[in-house]
């Protein structure tokens, strides 16, 4: 027979168990990751690489010193694993010299080994990247930074993953961008008219929870939820957007701030939208030129290709999009696709 104070006991028993289980369960259980901020230095490196940038980019063609200037792409890689997909990018490449360069940031943390291929590239001095931290961010500022100070004829950006492939040839995208070779030397002329690519959204269902991931009122006054954007981290930034963020300060002392909820903190996905988007909202696509499947996402990833899913017909659809701009790029793709998508690449991918 239960005694009169056995519901006392049992609620005690129950306190003590709950009290027993948040003060050991720690001890026990594997700890969250936690985001690292961008060490001081690093900090450093990318004010005075921005700085250059924006002191070195000449505002005339006058000034550019060239005899019959033409107009280029940067091709930013920013990769934590080797470029698989490179013998790929070289024919995509091949016969275009002229008018392209490539720049690499890799991971020094993952001990990325040069792509075998036989067209220049620049890997540029590189800072340790965490997938949903700002370092993703400060990496891609230096990829814009270097391709600035290198070469004044830079004129578009395209930040792409190692997981990336082109769906077209290199002169269809070319031409989308800047136009006819024989007469892409008006794209100097033009700059300030020239559009990014880049994914902005405002209706996304998860935006709250993203906006309050450092605390509820943190990004104000300098971006209030009103203004807080979402987007794609693989962009195409024409040359005045790209001087720009690297002129930037004011909401990156925002975004380089640690998360609280790190499982709603992903700043490389708001940082670029939220800043184009408050800057020039007009001069932008709000579109990705860079197609991703998210119909089967696993831990935030996107769906992955693997070699039975490659066909002629995947390339197509990869291709298809709502805007007047057809897909120039795709991820995510998987290692072993590699040899199948170079069996298509002439017949296929680099017909257009």
């Amino acid at each position: 027979m239960l005694s009169s104070s056995s519901p006392y006991v049992y609620s005690f028993a129950l306190f003590l168990s709950l009290f027993l289980l948040f003060t050991l369960a720690p001890q026990f259980l594997p700890p969250r990751e936690q985001q690292s901020p961008v060490p001081f230095q690093d900090e450093l490196d990318d004010l005075h690489l921005s700085h250059q940038a924006t002191v070195a980019s000449p505002g005339k063609i006058s000034h550019l010193g060239f005899t019959n200037p033409k107009p280029k792409i940067a091709f930013l890689f920013l990769t934590n694993s080797d470029l698989v997909f490179a013998p790929l990018w070289e024919r995509f490449f091949q016969g275009h010299y002229q008018f392209y360069n490539i720049y690499i940031h890799a991971d020094p943390s993952s001990k990325v080994s040069p792509p075998k291929w036989a067209i220049s590239a620049n890997f540029i001095p590189a800072i340790k990247t965490e997938r949903a931290s700002p370092s993703l961010i400060s990496a891609a500022r230096r990829l814009l930074a270097r391709a600035i100070i290198d070469d004044p004829l830079n004129l578009y950006f395209a930040l792409v993953s190692q997981h990336c492939i082109p769906l077209h040839s290199f002169q269809y995208i070319y031409k989308s961008l800047i136009g006819n070779p024989a007469t892409a030397v008006r794209a100097f002329l033009t700059q300030p008219s020239h559009p990014s690519f880049i994914e902005i959204l405002s209706d996304e269902p998860t935006l709250e929870s993203r906006y309050i991931a450092r605390g509820r009122d943190v990004m104000l006054p300098e971006v209030s939820f009103e203004q807080f954007r979402v987007g794609s981290q693989f962009f195409i930034l024409s040359k005045r957007h790209a001087l720009l963020v690297l002129k930037e300060r004011k909401l990156w002392r925002k975004f380089r701030l640690p998360c609280l909820d790190i499982d709603s903190c992903y700043p490389e996905e708001h940082y670029f939208p939220t800043l184009l988007s408050m800057a020039d909202p007009e001069g932008c696509s709000h579109y990705t030129l860079t197609r991703v499947n998210w119909t089967d996402s696993v831990g935030g990833h996107p769906h992955t290709y693997h070699t039975p899913e490659v066909s002629p017909e995947l390339i197509h659809n990869l291709r298809e999009s709502n805007s007047s701009y057809s897909y120039f790029f795709a991820r995510k793709f998987s290692p072993d696709t590699l040899t199948p998508l170079m069996k298509i690449a002439d017949s296929v991918i680099f017909r257009d």
